[in-house]
């Protein structure tokens, strides 16, 4: 018996994520600068915003188009009117996010299946909201992830449970440069890494691009992707891509003597045992030492 640990594709160790909403015209100078580093993220938008703000605040759908979904980036619900559920009735919640998915996949073409949390999100719940209730119905509504706050992620873990992931890190935490370089400087496949600590890392960043803007602190944006980008040992991924490839690692079927392993998915799937890294393809039954 052995211990069994999912790895990214290319059988890496590591990936980056990153997550930011409200679909402000800042957002084009923040999807370039993740594009000239070839990390790719997900953009969280209210339907209802865009292009109507009179100051000229939010991103028009071709802006959209243009900058986030045509350069490789996620675009995810972030409700149509930026509602919270702690705070909303369920129904008007479940219209909020509803509304927001159905627009944005009419508009963009894209089947859109994630989110992040608006406003303070499940960290405050009151009127007798419960987090157990607004899982259930965003999941009936056809929504596999849901973005969450308030706390950091320092060990890179990934979600145990996907309606409450939490991040690594704001990027205006304090810590967060001290938290890429433990990042990078981690090896999950090192030899002196206990088995049993051989699990996969993630290191997921948000935040909002205005920011940036407000705060003068483009050149922080600047050196975090300088620092982050360029590693050939990490996977850069949308937040749905890393869920789709663990939901295949997942589905993996193994025979009950661990010997074998069967790959029903349509991913060619890596993953490390105590002895070694594998990958298996789709439809492929494989051996294992």
């Amino acid at each position: 018996m052995q211990y069994r640990f999912l790895r990214y594709p290319g059988g890496k160790g590591k990936a980056v994520t990153f997550s930011y909403d409200d679909g402000c015209r800042t957002d084009i100078r923040l999807a370039k600068t993740l594009t000239e580093h070839g990390i790719r993220g997900t953009f969280n938008i209210n339907s209802g915003l865009i292009g109507k703000d009179d100051r000229d605040w939010h991103l028009t759908a071709r802006e959209i188009r243009e900058h986030i979904v045509d350069a490789g980036h996620e675009i995810a619900v972030h409700g149509k009117m930026h509602m919270a559920p702690g705070l909303s009735r369920p129904v008007d919640c479940i219209q909020d996010m509803l509304s927001c998915r159905l627009e944005l996949e009419k508009t963009f073409g894209k089947i859109v299946r994630g989110m992040a949390y608006p406003d303070s999100g499940i960290i405050n719940l009151q009127n007798e909201a419960s987090y157990d209730n607004i899982r259930r119905y965003l999941q009936d509504l056809g929504l596999v992830y849901a973005r969450t706050l308030g706390g950091d992620n320092e060990k890179f873990r990934l979600p145990s449970d996907w309606m409450a992931w939490m991040p690594t890190a704001h990027h205006g935490n304090s810590r967060v440069m001290e938290y890429i370089d433990k990042f990078l400087s981690d090896d999950p496949d090192g030899e002196k890494v206990y088995y049993s600590h051989r699990y996969p890392r993630l290191f997921y960043l948000w935040g909002h691009s205005f920011e940036f803007e407000n705060n003068k602190q483009w050149d922080l944006l600047d050196a975090i992707c300088e620092r982050l980008g360029g590693h050939e040992d990490v996977w850069y991924a949308t937040n749905m891509e890393i869920y789709e490839y663990v939901q295949a690692y997942n589905a993996l079927v193994f025979s009950a003597d661990g010997q074998k392993v069967y790959n029903p998915t349509l991913k060619t799937v890596w993953f490390r045992t105590d002895a070694k890294i594998y990958s298996v393809a789709p439809d492929q039954t494989l051996d294992l030492d």
